[in-house]
């Protein structure tokens, strides 16, 4: 029990230790983007499969604890933010039930957020994270390899709950060369070259900045509200 939330163990074998020299800044948010919550918690619990996350959270808000939060689950795969490359010794995953793109991608339900936002609040204090930064996607860290929990998590209903920032932009915007874009996406934290021309870890990249602050417009290209809101984000970190 975490507060009035109900948590129901159901160990993963799926586990390492944490490097020491990683301090723990982040929670990561992905979805199973399988066909059943059964099927996903199976797989995650499966030692053959060498996946895991500390907590999966089901549509109709049922949470599992996975492993241990001091431990290092196995979730992020090949991934960067801000600098850091093993996201799994730097961050929690939680997974949430969701067949995702593959298999009838869907809103997320409102008993899944209503049990995700106090985990992930109680998860902030307790680990003295930055309340601002400490969210991600999982295509946030790994633009290029995947998507979740994409366009269709309520990133601006999380912000409004002090997790995560959402900014009101300007009702214009000038133009980004692409040389401003990937420095600015690099400022938020994303892996972004230096090429000045927008090839395809630019526009994956941008792709997953609009996946959570643009959903309107997955281009992959500097959209003026895509640039608006980039230059907005940029300010509030």
């Amino acid at each position: 029990m975490r507060g009035a939330l109900l948590i129901t163990p159901a160990p993963s074998p799926n586990f390492d230790k944490r490097d020491p020299l990683v301090p723990l800044r982040y929670v990561v948010l992905h979805y199973t983007g399988m066909k059943s919550g059964e099927e996903a918690l199976a797989r995650l619990r499966d030692p053959a499969a060498k996946v895991s996350a500390h907590y999966l959270i089901e549509e109709d808000g049922r949470v599992f604890a996975l492993v241990e939060e001091s431990a290092r689950t196995w979730h992020a795969g090949k991934s960067f933010w801000r600098g850091v490359t093993d996201l799994n010794s730097a961050s929690i995953g939680i997974e949430l039930v969701n067949p995702g793109h593959e298999f009838g991608y869907r809103a997320f339900s409102k008993p899944q957020i209503a049990s995700l936002v106090p985990l992930v609040q109680d998860i902030v204090a307790r680990h003295r994270l930055d309340p601002r930064q400490a969210l991600l996607a999982h295509s946030d860290i790994a633009p290029q390899r995947k998507q979740d929990p994409g366009e269709l998590f309520p990133w601006r209903e999380l912000a409004e709950q002090g997790l995560g920032v959402w900014p009101a932009p300007a009702a214009s915007s000038q133009p980004a060369t692409c040389a401003e874009t990937q420095n600015l996406l690099r400022g938020v934290g994303y892996d972004c070259p230096n090429s000045h021309v927008y090839d395809d870890p630019t526009r994956a990249a941008l792709m997953a900045f609009q996946r959570r602050f643009d959903p309107q417009n997955l281009t992959g290209m500097p959209e003026p509200q895509t640039t608006a809101m980039l230059r907005a984000v940029t300010r509030m970190l």
